[in-house]
């Protein structure tokens, strides 16, 4: 059945796409993140002002000089100068990173009847998507429950499940592989969603209940399912290879864990520790030198000068 939430579908230019996640006054997060340099830089402002040509200008020459190019998904508290989940104003919109047979997972996003339709889905790669739902009336604690669920549901990245989040932004190429690839945007809803539109399947104790009355969807399970743990030290070898932080791989995986483990933080350290070694023995055998996590010190600065006070660490 059709969603009548559902738009005709339309590609969405970079400022298009900033200025309909965003209200134009809303502070917003920008990443800027080059793995060949090592270097990673963050602005917070206005989206506006990021949707204005003479940034996106900016980010352009990033891009097109190896860094990726990422966006905040929800807006920044006034005289914050940090993305952290504390920092975070309100909840504007909940998320799905797809990873693994993310096609199949997409496709069951749209079709199951239990989610509603999303309103942006990001082409990052080839087979690969991210999808984002505008919302209002979470808070910090149902939102993380909330993209958790769907993460488990969907086979989406266990630990892309924070408030904080940023995700690629359209128009520009992604850098992680080798083969190029131009980050797409479409539009396929525009309305705002609430907690009770998604029926999703409860992973943890503090996850999102269903609405009252409402039948509990029948369990979907993917074939081929693979264990937690497995999927565990799956996500700390690919954010490891990526260049994230590895205590900050550590701190989500022991967060995520943290109902399922007597000690989250050892099993999340011990994780990302095998997930090193793994690693560094893989590119000692195919001769790769780049660093597990670099310096995210940039050499030199920006021509874009930021904002004074919104200049800011990742």
């Amino acid at each position: 059945m059709k969603d009548p939430n559902a738009l005709s579908p339309r590609i969405l230019s970079p400022s298009e796409y900033i200025l309909a996640l965003h209200a134009p006054q809303d502070r917003i997060a920008v990443l800027v993140r080059n793995q060949v340099r090592g270097q990673t830089m963050q602005r917070i402002l206005a989206a506006e002002a990021i949707a204005s040509p003479l940034f996106l200008y900016w980010l352009i020459e990033q891009n097109e000089g190896g860094a990726d190019i990422f966006l905040g998904m929800n807006p920044v508290k006034d005289h914050c100068y940090n993305r952290t989940k504390e920092n975070i104003r309100e909840i504007r919109h909940v998320y799905l990173d797809l990873d693994e047979d993310a096609s199949a997972s997409l496709h069951a996003i749209r079709t199951t009847g239990d989610i509603p339709t999303p309103n942006f889905v990001l082409d990052t790669s080839p087979e690969k998507h991210q999808a984002i739902w505008r919302v209002e009336g979470l808070d910090h604690g149902q939102a993380e429950s909330l993209l958790r669920s769907l993460a488990t549901q969907f086979r989406g990245d266990i630990a892309a499940t924070d408030v904080c989040r940023v995700l690629r932004v359209p128009g520009f190429t992604n850098r992680k592989y080798n083969e190029q690839f131009l980050v797409r945007a479409i539009q396929e809803a525009d309305q705002i969603y609430h907690l009770s539109d998604f029926a999703v399947h409860e992973d943890s104790p503090d996850a999102p209940r269903h609405r009252e009355g409402s039948r509990e969807p029948t369990q979907r399970m993917f074939s081929g399912r693979r264990s937690q743990s497995e999927a565990d030290w799956a996500y700390a070898k690919r954010t490891l290879a990526r260049g994230d932080s590895p205590e900050e791989i550590i701190r989500r995986i022991a967060d995520y864990r943290a109902d399922d483990k007597a000690d989250p933080d050892y099993y999340a350290r011990l994780t990302v520790t095998k997930a090193q070694a793994e690693l560094h023995r893989h590119r000692s055998v195919f001769g790769e030198t780049a660093e597990v996590h670099g310096p995210d010190s940039p050499s030199r600065p920006p021509r874009f000068e930021a904002p004074d006070g919104d200049r800011t660490r990742a």
